[in-house]
Formats: C-alpha cells, sequence, structure tokens
C-alpha cells in the first residue's frame, strides 16, 4: 500500500448499557453501562490503526468537552484527526441498549456530524492517502450528502481508490439513488440487511447485480461468514470465526477495517476476507465498538 487510508465519517460519545430481559415501560431494569468513544468513522479508525495502517479520521465535532475528549483519545491511539469544530451543535452522541444476546438497538443524535459539509473535505485531509472510505451515515442523511458526494469526488481527483459501507439497510429508502450515489466506487460492502434493501435478496449472488455500479462487492453475514464478489462476478466465501457475541456494536465497522487492511496490502481474497471475520469476532467479544 503506498499510503494510509482516509476514513470520511461519524464521531463521538456511546453510552453503552447492557441489560437483561425487555425494558419495562414506564419502569426500571438493571443494567452495566459503559462511556466510550464511538461512532461508525471513528471506529473503523481504530481498527485500521489496530492493524498498523496510516489513517486519518475526517469528521465534525462540537466545541465541546465530549469533542475535545474523543479527539484527544483517537490522536493518543495514532489517528490523524481532519476535524471540522460547529460552533453550535454539540458532539455526536449515541445511546446503545444491548441485550442478553449481545444484540443492540441504538438512539442516535448525529448533531454536529449532520451539518457535516463539503467544506469540511480539504486538501490536506487526504494528502499522502491511497484509498478513501466512506461511511454510509454520511451519504444517508440528506443534511450531510453533500459532503459524502464530496469526499468521493475529492477521493476519484486524488487518484484514490474509495469503498462505502452503506451501514443502515432502514436508512436506504430509495435504493436507485443510493447505487447511484456511490456509482464508480471501488468496493461496496454492505451487511446482508443492507444487501437485501439493494436487491431485495439475502444471497450473495445478488450481489452480482451491484456490480453495473460499483468494482467488487464484499458482503458479511454475520454468524454465516462473508462472501466477496469480483468484478468477473466470481463469488469466494468463508465461515465466521468463533466468538461468544458479549455486545454486537461495531462489528461491521472492526470487519470493515479488516478487510481494508488486507485488501489494500494486496493480499488474496480468502485471505482479506479472513481478515476481515477476524476483527469482527474480536469485536463481538467485548464491551463496547472499538479495540
Amino acid at each position: 500500500m503506498s499510503g494510509g487510508i482516509v476514513v470520511v465519517g461519524d464521531v463521538g460519545l456511546d453510552v453503552v448499557a447492557r441489560h437483561e430481559g425487555p425494558i419495562p415501560h414506564g419502569g426500571d431494569i438493571r443494567a452495566k453501562v459503559h462511556f466510550t468513544s464511538g461512532g461508525a468513522g471513528a471506529n473503523t479508525a481504530l481498527w485500521l490503526r489496530a492493524e498498523e495502517v496510516e489513517t486519518t479520521l475526517v469528521a465534525r465535532i462540537g466545541d465541546d468537552s465530549g469533542g475535545r475528549m474523543v479527539k484527544s483519545e483517537l490522536e493518543a491511539a495514532g489517528v490523524r484527526c481532519e476535524f471540522a469544530v460547529d460552533p453550535e451543535e454539540p458532539t455526536f452522541c449515541v445511546v446503545v441498549l444491548v441485550d442478553g444476546a449481545g444484540e443492540r438497538s441504538m438512539l442516535a443524535d448525529r448533531a454536529a456530524n449532520a451539518k457535516f459539509s463539503p467544506e469540511d473535505i480539504t486538501e490536506a485531509a487526504l494528502a499522502g492517502a491511497s484509498h478513501l472510505h466512506l461511511s454510509g451515515y454520511v451519504l444517508l442523511y440528506p443534511s450531510s450528502r453533500p459532503a459524502a458526494l464530496a469526499s468521493l469526488a475529492a477521493a476519484k481527483k486524488a487518484g484514490l481508490t474509495t469503498s462505502v459501507d452503506p451501514q443502515a439497510a432502514t436508512l436506504i429508502t430509495d435504493p436507485a439513488a443510493f447505487l447511484d450515489d456511490v456509482r464508480g466506487v471501488d468496493l461496496l460492502m454492505p451487511n446482508t440487511s443492507e444487501l437485501v434493501a439493494l436487491t431485495g435478496s439475502s444471497d450473495p449472488e445478488a450481489a452480482k447485480e451491484l456490480l453495473d455500479y460499483v468494482g467488487e462487492v464484499v458482503v458479511t453475514a454475520g454468524l454465516d461468514g462473508a462472501s466477496w464478489v469480483d468484478a468477473s462476478g466470481t463469488i469466494t466465501s468463508v465461515p465466521s470465526q468463533p466468538a461468544e457475541c458479549v455486545d454486537s456494536t461495531g462489528a461491521g465497522d472492526a470487519f470493515d477495517a479488516g478487510v481494508l487492511a488486507a485488501w489494500l496490502r494486496g493480499e488474496s481474497t480468502v485471505e482479506v476476507l479472513r481478515a476481515g471475520t477476524r476483527l469482527g469476532a474480536r469485536a463481538v467479544a467485548k464491551v463496547g465498538p472499538q479495540p
């Protein structure tokens, strides 16, 4: 890999509450609560650093203690932060509810991230990089969509390869428009739910339809492993790696980092997929979305 990776995505604070049993309406339930930095962009950036990849994170934070704390933690981990500071909106925050099976539900306030703008994508942010990875949250929210499109255009102009993780199947309300937005991206990285939202099918074969828009597709399917669909339509699959699921938050972000690190090192398709499933297994085995 000739340069590092630029990650464009959300960054902020996670409040993770692990609970057993259903949450009673209007009542109380015991939980273990953890307060961490988070956001899909920050998660992927930190897992990339865990793989010793030079990483720059481009995002927008608030002018508040939360934003300063997150930036400090990222920089301490070796992530170069190219952050715009919003003078009005607070730093992104999400409440993550994790049940006894490790499945998570999220209450998210994108705050400053929602005002991410094309002006936040600077030449300095892309300097020295060979690849840009875009979180779909930026693309799928109308207020930040122009910034997402600007980042892809800037990467293309600078000669970087690109990847996009759709991130949220429920937000893909217009599949045709989404696919038009990612046209020309080198690698699309949906999970099974997002593949269904884009094609109507959960079968990795359906990912071949996406090759009309993007160069290649990698699909993660949780316990069913992951599959790679190359430009010729050839499908390569690997099983998941065993792990006790404590908290599924950020597992897809970790998978992305493993895949991108190995792919840009030029490893074989099988090894690329194994790298993704390895980090995904590490992510679900611990509380919190980051290494």
